[in-house]
């Protein structure tokens, strides 16, 4: 009997040594997609989306993990409303029949013990692509206001506009665009 409880003793440890996936949601306030493009070759234009959702989910020591990504593609921020407009249009967005991007992942690699980049897929404009998101900084610690466990990151990626039938004024208005996602998650 007390060879069965000191086996069932030692199962429970090292169990409770091995860890499991812990889910993290997305921080909606601190989580603000960019995207940048150059402008006639004059400049290189920064605009954002203020409306992300989702959920990461990593197991750091199995190095594993997902990432599923909801960008509303109506919040698309350029700064002057009347560009936001024409952002939406038809052309671009087309946010009347895609509100949505999508970015969605179940390949998270790992440098050491921290995530270096994120193999998925973008799916804007109706249209899906396999991207791959290059972390570019990555933290987890005890969130300090909220006294819960958080993670944040910023990852990087480019995307051909004409891939998503968004070609409209390439190569003027520049067809390469720089996506920037600044990300924090609160573990649940």
């Amino acid at each position: 009997m007390k060879r069965f409880a000191f086996l069932a003793i030692a199962a429970s440890i090292s169990t409770a040594a091995i860890a499991a996936p812990e889910t993290y949601v997305i921080d909606g306030n601190h989580t603000l997609p960019r995207f940048s493009y150059s402008h006639f070759g004059y400049s290189t234009q920064l605009s954002r989306f203020d409306k992300t959702s989702g959920k990461i989910v990593l197991d750091r020591t199995a190095k594993t993990g997902s990432v599923d990504v909801t960008i509303s593609t109506t919040s698309v921020n350029t700064g002057i409303p009347l560009f936001n407009e024409h952002i939406q249009g038809e052309d671009f967005l087309n946010t009347e029949k895609f509100p949505t991007a999508t970015f969605i992942s179940n390949k998270v690699n790992f440098d050491g013990d921290k995530p270096s980049s994120i193999d998925g897929t973008l799916t804007l404009k109706g249209i899906s692509k396999p991207i791959t998101l290059t972390v570019t900084s990555f933290m987890c610690m005890s969130h300090p206001m909220l006294k819960k466990d958080a993670c944040g990151a910023n990852a990087t990626a480019t995307v051909k506009r004409t891939d998503f039938n968004m070609g409209k004024h390439a190569p003027y208005v520049g067809d390469e665009v720089t996506i920037t996602l600044p990300v924090e998650a609160i573990k649940q």
